[in-house]
């Protein structure tokens, strides 16, 4: 690992004052002290902000606020998300290990890098860590792959499981830029598709701070499901994982939200098959209808392929459960 000043500022504004083109924020750490490990990122100047950054949450009528520095556990455990937002705790439930959970933050889950291998070895070309080196995965081992949304310099996919759950439930991201002036931005377009910029994860200005997480006041406490297809149960990241929920009058749905991991480079909304089922019956054959209109739009790669009948059948699955899961 690479030498590097450490500070610990006290406030949001002494934080901000140490951002640079070398400097990087760390709060739970446990991607970014891995990727330091293996020389991927290499700051002069690392700000800890866990003094700085709020681990309050608030959960109020019109929604929840969630602090930056709120761990994954203190999120998932808390008796309000779980009774107002539980497809976002089940969703942290999935991810990781209880021990990571104790340690990473609401903020870090939202930056964490993908963990497509040949990001992670630096013997092989890979655009997200030396952009006009290539993509070694598109020609290579692509069965963790994305299918949808990736581009010619990079097929690699976001790990997040929180994250699922967010862009499902309309988050916001609110952020501390440079200049001390506030943001927000709607989750939905955090985080990037590669195109022709793979090593841009997200939309998250330079040197700025994520400080909350905030969710609107949803009806989708009743009928929810999060299904994470991978190798193993315990601390796998997802082939596929699906978070879905429902609005229901009698057997009417009034509105839906259908999201996936495991597809994209970014958590991955599926509108057009949320549009399909609006207003229509909760139904198995409406379910299967819209896994099919999901599935008509991905383009999976050689090794992935079997991604597209996991895909239709977990839509359908996750669907499905939210009518028990009441």
């Amino acid at each position: 690992m690479k030498p590097f000043e450490y500070h610990k500022p006290q406030n949001k504004k002494n934080a901000i004052e140490l951002a640079g083109k070398t400097t990087m924020y760390i709060s739970g750490g446990t991607n970014l002290v891995d990727l330091m490990k293996k020389h991927i990122h290499e700051p002069d100047k690392l700000v800890d902000l866990t003094e700085a950054v709020s681990s309050e949450i608030t959960v109020e009528k019109n929604g929840a606020r969630i602090g930056a520095m709120l761990s994954n556990t203190a999120l998932a455990e808390n008796e309000n998300i779980k009774t107002d937002y539980p497809l976002l705790s089940k969703a942290i439930l999935k991810g990781a290990s209880p021990q990571i959970r104790n340690m990473a933050s609401t903020g870090g889950n939202l930056l964490q890098r993908t963990r497509c291998p040949y990001f992670y070895d630096s013997t092989m070309p890979c655009n997200k860590r030396n952009p006009g080196s290539g993509c070694s995965a598109i020609k290579g081992f692509s069965r963790m792959s994305a299918v949808i949304g990736y581009s010619n310099h990079c097929v690699a996919v976001h790990p997040s499981d929180m994250c699922v759950a967010l862009v499902a439930l309309d988050a916001k991201v609110e952020i501390l830029n440079t200049t001390g002036e506030t943001e927000m931005i709607d989750f939905i377009n955090f985080h990037r598709l590669p195109g022709d910029t793979p090593q841009k994860d997200n939309n998250l200005p330079e040197g700025a701070i994520i400080t909350a997480i905030e969710i609107p006041q949803n009806s989708f406490n009743t009928n929810f499901e999060y299904l994470k297809i991978r190798d193993r149960e315990s601390y796998a990241f997802a082939l596929i994982s699906i978070a879905a929920a429902l609005e229901l009058s009698g057997n009417t749905i009034k509105d839906v939200r259908l999201a996936s991991g495991g597809v994209a480079h970014k958590p991955w909304r599926w509108n057009k098959a949320e549009s399909f089922l609006k207003n229509k019956e909760a139904t198995e054959e409406n379910f299967r209808q819209a896994a099919e209109i999901a599935v008509a739009d991905i383009t999976p790669l050689e090794d992935n392929k079997f991604k597209a009948p996991m895909l239709k059948g977990a839509i359908q699955q996750a669907l499905l459960n939210c009518l028990s899961n009441n």
